[in-house]
């Protein structure tokens, strides 16, 4: 996985009671997967960190259900989790893998270009955020 720098990307927002928690996983990570880490610490260095309050309810971060569409026009709907949250058959998707690094901090209607861990360049589309569950105040 590399990441192409010539590649336009939407500007995201990233909640701060998120933030630190998020750059720590990257660097965890860094030795195992150092590609991924890099990627998720370069859509981290370019976000926005607003405080929880100013992140709007159609802003995906840690917990909120997506409905997005892929380049071939498939709608797909998941759960951006911590990695020991997920479980790609429930639709849990980690913030530790190429498409939930991809999906952090993007609000409803963008769209990103993200490349999966056999190299293939990807596009998605948001079209919803969601958080059922979700305590308010914690948003």
């Amino acid at each position: 996985m590399t990441v192409d720098a010539n590649i336009s990307k939407p500007e995201i927002r990233i909640a701060q009671s998120e933030y630190e928690r998020l750059v720590g996983l990257a660097n965890a990570v860094s030795d195992r997967e150092p590609e991924l880490s890099d990627f998720l610490l370069s859509e981290l260095e370019r976000a926005e960190v607003v405080p929880d309050t100013q992140l709007g309810d159609d802003t995906i971060r840690m917990g909120a259900g997506v409905r997005y569409v892929t380049e071939t026009g498939a709608v797909r709907d998941v759960v951006l989790v911590y990695p020991g949250e997920a479980d790609i058959s429930a639709g849990k998707i980690s913030i530790l893998t190429p498409i939930g690094a991809a999906l952090i901090g993007l609000s409803s209607g963008q769209s990103i270009d993200w490349q999966a861990r056999d190299g293939r360049n990807h596009r998605l589309t948001v079209k919803s955020v969601h958080f059922s569950g979700v305590d308010s105040q914690v948003r």
